[in-house]
Formats: C-alpha cells, structure tokens, sequence
C-alpha cells in the first residue's frame, strides 16, 4: 500500500482532502471573476480585513470564522457600496484597510487573556486541522456562493465584462458588483482554512490564469480553472505529506511554479513562431 493511500485510513487527512476539493470549487469558480473584473487587490483587502474579525471572535470567546465572515462581508459591503470605479481609483485605501485588518487581528488576539493561538495557522493555514464541523460550514457555504451564482450568472458575467453594456440592459450593476464582492468574501473564509490569510489571493489567482491559457469561452474558463484548482490543491497536499512540508506554501508554490513554467513555455513558443 502506497503511503498516501494508506494516509487516507487517518480521518484528519481525509477531512484535508474533502476541505480542499471543497476550497477549489470555490475559488475556481470565484477566482475567475476576481481574475475577469480585476479584483484581486481589492480581495487581498477583504482577507486581511478578515484576520481583524478573527481576532475580535477571539477577544469575545466566539467561533473564529464567524468573526472572519462577519469582517469580511462588511469589508465587501463597505467596496461595494463605494462602487466599483471610485474603490478602484482610491487604491490605497485598500491598503490601509488591508494593513489596518492585519493590526487589528493582532491586537485582539494580543489582548485575549491567556494562551494566544498560533497566527502562523491564521496566515498561512493548516489545513490538517480541519474538522468535521469546518467541513459542514464550508459544504453549507459552497452551496450558498455556487447557488448564486448559478442563479445570476448571466448578470454576474456581464457585469463582470462590461459594467456599461450591463447598465445599459437595465441591470443593477452597483448591487450585482456588492453581491459579487459578498461572494468573494464567503469563499475566502472557507479558503482560509486551506491556505490561510496571507495566500487566499494566490488561490483564487493562480488557476484561473492558468485556465485562461486554454479556455476558448467562459463556461471553459470556469471548468479549467476548477480543474486547475483541484490539482494544484491536491497535489500540494500529497507534497506536503511526502514531504512534511506547511500544506498552504506546498499548495501555492506548486501553483507558482506551473504558472511560470507554462507562461515560460508559451512566450519561448511565441518567440519561435514569430522568428524567420
């Protein structure tokens, strides 16, 4: 019997394993509209925001991912309401935002009387601890995000392509741009369990650039960026297993360097062909 196959006997790693088919689900469906709208600094903002909320559920003796959603979700109600050209003109407000979630998180936690938690488990993830019960609130929370999604797809993705056209056909784009910032925060508490808070951003990035080298259509781009984010999740699990590294790092630097080494291929492949 194969070490990992007989690493699935153990409970915890085959919760890991459900938490990450469930965190890429998410992320390659989600991701891809972070990636398509250009969201990606402005969901750096909402993760690291939510590292306050964590802090705060500490300090109060609440459960620690209701304290990220409820920060997250009022940090993707605060960018929504701002709209979409005024929060992405105001940059640095974002990084304020960004770096004053960060502070927060650590000054609760600071003040929580007696042991104070592992942050490097916040930040960077563990996804071996996740239970029975994390699993349920992630499953509970997949079928929310993908059921509104489903739902409104159509006007998600044509907000997300053209916020002009979409206005124009008469949808409610500033309230379909805060409804898919909302959704990009239910997904980062859950993928916060998988790679923590520093490195959300990278998992809901790396696949959907990656998908986009395939793609030919939209509904493709979802599908090979779902793809994309289950094999670079489970691999990087089975890496960090074998080789008793931190699961969220093996996760994205396994990412990071199919990234680069298919971006590597395709320039050197473009060069050829553009040479006599």
């Amino acid at each position: 019997m194969s070490p990992l196959v007989e690493a699935l006997s153990y409970e915890f790693v085959r919760n890991a394993v459900a938490a990450g088919v469930l965190a890429s689900l998410l992320c390659g469906v989600i991701g891809t509209f972070v990636v398509v709208k250009r969201l990606a600094f402005a969901s750096g903002g909402i993760s690291h925001a939510a590292f306050g909320g964590l802090g705060l559920a500490h300090l109060l003796g609440l459960p620690p991912l209701a304290g990220a959603m409820g920060a997250s979700i009022a940090c993707a109600l605060a960018l929504g309401l701002a709209g979409s050209e005024r929060f992405r003109s105001h940059d640095a407000l974002i990084g304020v935002l960004w770096s004053a979630g960060m502070a927060l998180g650590i000054v609760f936690i600071r003040l929580t009387p007696g042991y104070a938690p592992d942050l490097m488990s916040y930040l960077f993830g563990d996804i071996l601890t996740v239970s029975s019960r994390d699993l349920a609130v992630a499953f509970a929370l997949n079928v929310c995000v993908l059921g509104i999604v489903a739902l409104l797809f159509k006007e998600l993705v044509a907000v997300a392509f053209d916020e002009s056209f979409a206005a124009v056909q008469g949808l409610p784009v500033r309230a379909l741009f805060t409804g898919l910032l909302v959704l990009t925060a239910l997904s980062i508490v859950v993928l916060i369990q998988v790679v923590g808070i520093i490195l959300v951003m990278a998992l809901l990035t790396i696949p959907p650039l990656l998908a986009l080298r395939i793609a030919k259509s939209f509904v493709g781009l979802l599908a090979w960026s779902v793809t994309a984010s289950l094999a670079m999740t489970l691999c990087g699990l089975a890496l960090s297993y074998r080789y008793n590294l931190p699961s969220g790092p093996a996760i994205i630097l396994l990412g990071a360097a199919v990234l680069t080494g298919v971006s590597g291929f395709a320039a050197l492949d473009q060069r050829r062909r553009r040479s006599p």
